[in-house]
């Protein structure tokens, strides 16, 4: 599970920012709070702000962080990073990116980040331990070397092989390091979604019904549950083109939704089977090419990190769909939820807890801050109450993170 992650230098993110899935000592919706190995971290995490302000950076800072961890081994030594620094300060030229993630793994805490630019990796940690006054580095890699622990044996002796453009921990990995390994493995545990641009991810919807894996029957529920027109779901298999066949494709599938036909009377008389794609709505086709990713991280403990969750969606289809992580029934493996979404029906204290509502907003020089409501504090030094209307402050400008619209 995911303590909380920190980016720096990163598009609209100039100075360091950090979002904490730590629980603050409030009383209320005791059930989206999470009890792991000495720790209360939430099951979710909802962020609002305005257009422009840094939601989706905070999203992009975890996918890019993700993708250098996964794939700096397969770096050729002249390949350039995926470098976005902070571009509106004349401070800035050539500053590293930073990015830290603090997680649990099993029993063990960890601490790992790095630096980077265009062309090296700066600076490169990682420390280990159940508590931070506990946390025992095992590397510490500067610019002028990599310096390898006791507690981390796994990479000794692999210091001068690796490449200015690639990460230690990766190298570690693949030559079968057990703690880089299992570190690795944190990262592939995070999706990370588009909201908007959700058909990419129907390929593991198809498989899933397909193969009758596992949140099969957990995606039926569901929609039977919300109620979208159909009445069943099947798997469509045509003959492959020649141009399919000379690509290598070995099948090509397709879901279908299964409609009741109905005489004039309105009695059911036959059913119809047509292609999702082709003929639901686009609200049915994200719920349906969302039910594979969020299934997969429910029955997993994942992590699930979504821009714009409730594009194309009734907030009342939104609202379910948080439930589902932040109910201990429905996700007894205790995965997390971090989304960005414009639905203020979701801004109630019987929702979400005061520490799960973020806010992004950007200061006069266009950088953006990041803060939880429960740090916010009103003009008058006091902090929100749990008994507020957070959707009609938040409209009305209270906490900030809203559109200035001007009159001409």
């Amino acid at each position: 599970m995911i303590i909380e992650f920190t980016v720096g230098n990163f598009l609209s993110f100039n100075e360091k920012r950090t979002i904490s899935f730590e629980a603050k000592g409030i009383s209320e919706l005791k059930q989206n709070v999470v009890n792991a190995n000495g720790y209360r971290l939430l099951r979710s995490i909802v962020m609002y702000g305005a257009n422009s302000s840094g939601k989706s950076n905070v999203i992009k800072a975890f996918k890019t962080m993700k993708d250098c961890v996964l794939q700096s081994i397969k770096l050729n030594d002249s390949d350039r990073l995926d470098y976005s620094p902070f571009l509106l300060s004349v401070e800035n030229t050539n500053q590293p990116t930073f990015f830290e993630i603090i997680f649990l793994s099993g029993t063990q805490r960890f601490r790992y980040g790095f630096e980077y630019n265009m062309t090296e990796i700066v600076n490169e940690w990682l420390f280990a331990g159940k508590i931070p006054k506990t946390e025992k580095p095992l590397f510490i890699r500067t610019p002028e070397g990599i310096g390898v622990t006791e507690h981390y044996k796994e990479g000794k002796g692999k210091e001068e092989i690796t490449n200015n453009n690639r990460l230690f921990l990766s190298l570690v990995a693949q030559l079968n390091g057990t703690v880089s390994k299992q570190v690795m493995e944190n990262f592939r545990k995070y999706d990370v979604l588009s909201g908007v641009k959700h058909e990419g991810y129907v390929g593991v919807t198809l498989f899933m019904f397909d193969q009758r894996t596992e949140g099969c029957e957990e995606s039926l529920d569901l929609f039977q549950k919300l109620q979208l027109g159909f009445k069943d779901i099947e798997i469509i298999e045509a003959d492959l083109t020649p141009a399919e066949v000379s690509r290598g494709m070995i099948r090509s599938i397709s879901l279908n939704t299964i409609h009741n036909m109905y005489d004039k009377q309105g009695k059911t008389v036959s059913t119809i089977s047509w292609d999702h794609i082709k003929h639901e709505s686009e609200g049915t086709k994200k719920v349906m090419d969302f039910s594979g990713p969020i299934f997969h991280t429910l029955l997993n403990g994942n992590v699930l990190i979504i821009d714009e969750l409730d594009a194309k969606l009734h907030p009342l289809i939104t609202m379910y769909i948080v439930n589902l992580f932040n109910s201990p029934s429905t996700n007894p493996k205790n995965a997390q939820l971090l989304f960005a979404t414009h639905d203020t029906n979701l801004l109630s204290t019987d929702i979400f807890r005061r520490d799960q509502i973020w806010f992004t907003e950007k200061d006069e020089v266009e950088q953006t801050d990041l803060y939880s409501l429960y740090d916010f504090n009103l003009p008058d030094g006091s902090k929100v109450r749990n008994d507020s209307n957070l959707e009609k402050n938040y409209i009305r400008g209270r906490y900030g993170a809203i559109p200035f619209i001007t009159n001409f």
